[in-house]
């Protein structure tokens, strides 16, 4: 078992490293195209060519395209994406700052979906069988027409303003001070020891993770749906029912096994995209995440910013792939047996 991880682990670096390039050389070249001027806002009204062209070299703009790649990658290699135009700042230090938030705020959209779809999924197979399957694809459906950033308007308008019991707006409530021990507002808070604050931070959490989360959800319950539906047509589902065990605990304990494959697989390709859908969740609910910061970047024409903020979501989805391939070998016996 570890054997078969270890060589998922190697082929997937394999394929990273020159998926990696092309991914930077891109984004890279895609930014130098622009008919914008990253520069411009650095430069005082009454500076003159000679200050633009002094500024341009500093900073490397001078070069040819081809060589400010090849000068990136070599110093992204060794850890060094550049200085923010905008911030002044390393982008290293920018995207490590506001990365934990996008991490913690997708992680516990995810753990709410799931919670939400796999009871939801068993639900929908059961309609199935009873002939109840339309009423069913519609509902689950029409959840899956609404984008992200509207399940954030309609929970604001509900849980904020017609019925304020959570807060909508910042991590953490204004009198509280994060630890900073990991940049997880909940790991640092409960290490601590400030059930407060804590309670705080999860609740600032729970209406932009339920933004992400209702829009996630659907896609999980048609895939585990489907997979009950043809994990239902397997020969030990019949052995279970001659044995006379129930049909929930055929459900829940060996149909449940087979059809989460799949949706395993799902939800590794999908979960990219709660990153994705967090930008302009983040937005609405000002949470301090790298969405954000991508936003401000954007509009600041900060290309070092932006190149590193898309270079950190390439190696997370690479990375989130080789986990999920990972899972689904472990999970599969049929690819653990020798």
């Amino acid at each position: 078992m570890f054997q078969l991880s270890l060589a998922i682990i190697v082929r997937r670096l394999a394929a990273a490293i020159p998926t990696l390039v092309l991914l930077s050389l891109v984004v890279f070249v895609v930014l130098r195209l622009l008919p914008v001027d990253p520069l411009a806002a650095l430069l005082p009204p009454s500076a003159t060519a000679e200050d633009a062209r002094a500024l341009r070299a500093q900073l490397g703009f001078d070069q040819p395209i081809p060589m400010q790649f090849l000068i990136w990658l070599w110093e992204a290699v060794r850890g060094n994406l550049g200085n923010s135009i905008n911030f002044h700042q390393p982008v290293t230090s920018l995207i490590g700052a506001a990365m934990p938030a996008t991490i913690e705020l997708a992680l516990v959209a995810l753990a709410i979906a799931l919670a939400i779809s796999v009871p939801g999924g068993a639900l929908a197979f059961v309609l199935h069988q009873r002939a109840r399957e339309t009423a069913a694809d519609l509902t689950v459906t029409l959840l899956q027409s609404i984008p992200s950033f509207l399940w954030a308007l309609l929970l604001i308008i509900v849980f904020g303003v017609l019925w304020p019991v959570l807060p909508f707006s910042g991590r953490v409530g204004q009198e509280v001070v994060l630890p900073g021990i990991t940049g997880f507002a909940l790991i640092d808070l409960l290490i601590t020891g400030r059930l407060r604050d804590w309670s705080s931070a999860l609740s600032h959490l729970l209406l932009p993770a339920l933004s992400l989360a209702l829009s996630f959800s659907p896609m999980v319950i048609r895939v585990l749906r489907s997979g009950l539906i043809d994990a239902a047509g397997e020969p030990y589902v019949e052995v279970a029912r001659l044995r006379g065990l129930s049909e929930t605990r055929i459900l829940w304990r060996h149909m449940l096994k087979n059809a989460v494959l799949p949706t395993i697989t799902m939800i590794g390709v999908q979960f990219g995209f709660l990153f994705s859908g967090a930008l302009l969740v983040e937005m609405i609910f000002g949470f301090p995440g790298v969405g954000n910061l991508m936003v401000q970047a954007v509009k600041g024409n900060d290309m070092p910013l932006i190149q590193g903020i898309a270079l950190l979501f390439c190696v997370l989805m690479l990375a989130i792939n080789t986990v999920v391939d990972v899972l689904y070998a472990l999970l599969n016996p049929r690819l653990r047996a020798p």
